[in-house]
């Protein structure tokens, strides 16, 4: 059974259709009749949807919009799909760059020579400067690069705390004997 109304707006899209036609043969140009013919039919779609019952029981019914209200952000829908499946090494630069920049100083501590933290920052730099020079699109890069010579301080200063933390929790450990110090007579 179909309702009127339905019945009605499509008669209403054939009708829009077969103008439209005509107007593309004669070469002149739609008119604003057929934008609101289109509207129309639209409204009516969705009110009959709605009698149906099509929009009842949706997923999320009644709940708020996650992240309504924070910053604006127009690449949202990408960034949340990257962590909604744990998706890396794959995105724009600039995601995967400020990804990175909050994981840096963890995979810093890793690190256990000087000249190691010193050779990925510089490597990290050299990336963020590249992709601030490149324009395929995409969310602006705002990651900054970092001041190497602070973040190997930083970095010093982190582990001077971890072995310092490490020695406190150490028990004390009695003197060993030193193989072969006993006397012979």
């Amino acid at each position: 059974m179909t309702d009127p109304r339905e019945a009605a707006a499509r008669y209403r899209a054939r009708q829009q259709q077969e103008d439209s036609e005509e107007d593309a043969e004669s070469g002149s140009a739609p008119g604003i009749a057929a934008a609101t013919d289109r509207a129309a039919f639209i409204e009516t779609a969705i009110q009959v949807a709605i009698r149906r019952g099509d929009f009842d029981d949706l997923p999320g019914a009644g709940k708020p919009l996650e992240g309504l209200g924070t910053h604006h952000d127009p690449d949202w829908w990408i960034r949340r799909k990257i962590e909604s499946e744990n998706l890396t090494g794959l995105g724009p630069p600039a995601i995967l760059l400020r990804a990175e920049d909050r994981e840096l100083d963890d995979q810093l501590d890793l690190l256990g020579r000087e000249a190691d933290v010193r050779e990925v920052l510089v490597d990290f730099n050299r990336r963020v400067i590249e992709a601030r020079r490149q324009l395929q699109g995409g969310p602006p890069v705002v990651t900054s690069p970092r001041d190497i010579d602070a973040s190997v301080s930083a970095w010093a200063e982190r582990r001077a705390a971890r072995f310092a933390a490490a020695a406190a929790e150490a028990p004390e450990r009695p003197a060993r004997r030193r193989f072969g110090s006993r006397r012979r007579s």
